[in-house]
């Protein structure tokens, strides 16, 4: 049967971009959050986002309207109960993630599909931690979700070939490009990206280069559209790290060990543009080196 009820965990900055692309795409799709608060302002962004395509001329008012018109906001797992596709968008934290799966699973019809969007953790733990690990599958968006053309697709151990399938036909109707990964930490995009980042972390904490030099360096040197410190905030630095250590702890290779710059920035709460401080400044008109 194909999928056409879509239920997203985490009205947070994934969660969000997720359910605009798949409410655009003519999806129905409830989003669940701790808080109301979180899924109202979520739908904010999705509207402002919307009217910028508007403006754009890449979609119509009346487009628009049937797409905020496709997301509804589920007070609890219940309202999961007819969902074909379930995608788990919380912070990335395995245990955060594996409390969720367990308080999930029971709410859910037999043959409905769970799915990570985790950028590092295992899949096949992730789904031991279900009922259905069969029917459970890595989907990595990339952020922000509505622009970028890509989505990894990685199977766990036990994902079967029914769930693969119905899966893909779903992405491929969200217009979206898959790279299918195999379940290894970090996958494919993060496996090459983080390190990257964390080499430019390391050239800064080494002096071999100013915040700035860095970044300019690579926009112009290697024609990268924004720098990997400006990248590292932009996706959050308590994410890069997480990443970092999931590839550090699970392949054991020294050259994954995070920088310690990038722990302190962590450790002072300096996590990029979401608490507007990182390796920039964001609180004034222009966003300024810190270093």
């Amino acid at each position: 049967m194909p999928i056409k009820k879509i239920g997203i965990v985490g009205a947070g900055q994934m969660g969000s971009g997720i359910a605009h692309v798949v409410a655009l795409s003519g999806f129905d799709v409830a989003v669940n959050d701790l808080e109301r608060d979180r899924f109202d302002k979520a739908l904010s962004s999705i509207d402002k986002n919307l009217t910028r395509q508007v403006a754009s001329g890449k979609i119509d008012e009346e487009e628009k309207k049937r797409t905020l018109a496709r997301i509804k906001f589920a007070e609890s797992f219940a309202d999961f109960a007819d969902a074909d596709l379930v995608v788990e968008a919380a912070t990335e934290e395995e245990t955060v993630k594996r409390k969720i799966f367990v308080a999930l699973c029971p709410y859910l019809k037999p043959d409905a599909i769970v799915s990570t969007n985790t950028s590092s953790i295992s899949i096949t733990r992730l789904a031991a931690a279900t009922d259905r690990p069969e029917h459970f599958i890595g989907l990595h968006f990339m952020n922000p979700a509505p622009v970028m053309e890509l989505v990894e697709m990685i199977r766990g151990i036990a994902t079967d070939d029914v769930t693969f399938a119905r899966t893909r036909e779903f992405v491929d109707a969200l217009g979206k490009t898959v790279a299918v990964s195999e379940d290894f930490p970090a996958f494919m995009v993060n496996r090459i990206l983080l390190p990257m980042i964390n080499e430019a972390v390391y050239t800064l904490y080494e002096g071999v280069g100013s915040v700035d030099a860095i970044d300019t360096a690579m926009r112009l040197g290697a024609h990268h559209p924004m720098g990997p410190l400006q990248l590292a905030d932009f996706i959050g630095l308590d994410t890069c790290l997480s990443i970092m250590q999931v590839l550090y702890e699970g392949l054991a290779d020294s050259k994954y060990r995070p920088c310690p710059l990038l722990v302190k920035y962590v450790e002072a709460g300096w996590l990029g543009r979401k608490t507007h401080r990182g390796f920039y400044d964001y609180r004034g008109d222009t966003p300024m080196p810190t270093r």
